[in-house]
């Protein structure tokens, strides 16, 4: 498959007959995950919650460039929400080979004066969600030849917590814990669960709205760049291919190298 600038595949492990579901596919992130796994041959499940457009302009791109996709709406602050989604993406081809939980929110918010709804709000998108997601998967996956693999976004937030983000990073960590919990109970049953941790990706506008926090990051990391959406989606690939076949429990830090440097 090709992008729309036409620039071909780097080399990603075929995942050719085989189902995905991304979750927050319609975000900048969920899009470029979706598109890495429809370049590696994927048939791929959107899921959306309110930008179902962005979601069905993907499916449109990918149709366009030979893949495969569909898209979904969920609210997945809804448990049964979250197993009807697994369960049409599942029924649309018959099998669900990969999942990655990816939908969540961000807001910034000091600790000091935050109420324990605000704390609870973001939790329940971003680890409960998970939950219900990879509790629903993991019961097809472990059903079927191959079973499946389960992919979080955490953050490296999730490692070094940032002012203003608490709850955000409390709830990355929590599902970096997640992953590796699920690991030891799915494993046995041909389902395997990693974390793929991100660092500072690239948005149209960002070095305009934050030129400090740009200028600082790209610093600071040895392969003095952003991340782009791209990047975090190949790490998800991997994951989910037969090159990973012994990997579960493990935390991927995708961050060019920042979490590399000293902090003292």
């Amino acid at each position: 498959m090709t992008d729309p600038e036409g620039v071909t595949d780097p080399g990603l492990p075929s995942l050719a007959g085989r189902v995905a579901l991304v979750t927050g596919a319609s975000g900048l992130v969920g899009g470029g995950i979706a598109r890495q796994f429809a370049r590696a041959g994927a048939a791929v499940v959107l899921h959306c919650h309110q930008r179902a457009d962005r979601a069905r302009e993907l499916a449109e791109e990918i149709g366009k460039a030979g893949g495969h996709a569909v898209v979904v709406p969920a609210d997945l602050s809804e448990e049964r929400e979250c197993r009807r989604l697994v369960a049409a993406a599942h029924d649309w081809r018959g099998r669900l080979d990969a999942l990655v939980n990816n939908a969540g929110i961000q807001p910034v918010q000091p600790l000091r004066g935050m109420a324990a709804a605000d704390w609870r709000l973001l939790q329940e998108a971003n680890v409960t969600s998970a939950f219900a997601c990879t509790q629903a998967a993991a019961e097809v996956m472990a059903g079927q030849d191959g079973g499946g693999s389960v992919t979080h976004i955490a953050s490296v937030e999730g490692h070094r917590p940032a002012p203003g983000h608490a709850h955000y990073g409390v709830s990355k960590a929590a599902l970096i814990a997640f992953a590796r919990a699920a690991a030891v109970e799915y494993g046995p049953l041909g389902v395997r669960v990693n974390s793929v941790s991100p660092g500072l990706v690239d948005r149209p506008g960002l070095a305009e709205d934050w030129p400090e926090g740009v200028e600082r990051w790209t610093r600071a990391a040895p392969l003095e760049r952003l991340g782009r959406p791209e990047d975090i989606g190949a790490a998800c690939v991997f994951l989910a291919s037969g090159a990973a076949g012994w990997i579960t429990g493990t935390d991927l830090l995708v961050d060019g190298g920042v979490s590399a440097r000293p902090s003292w």
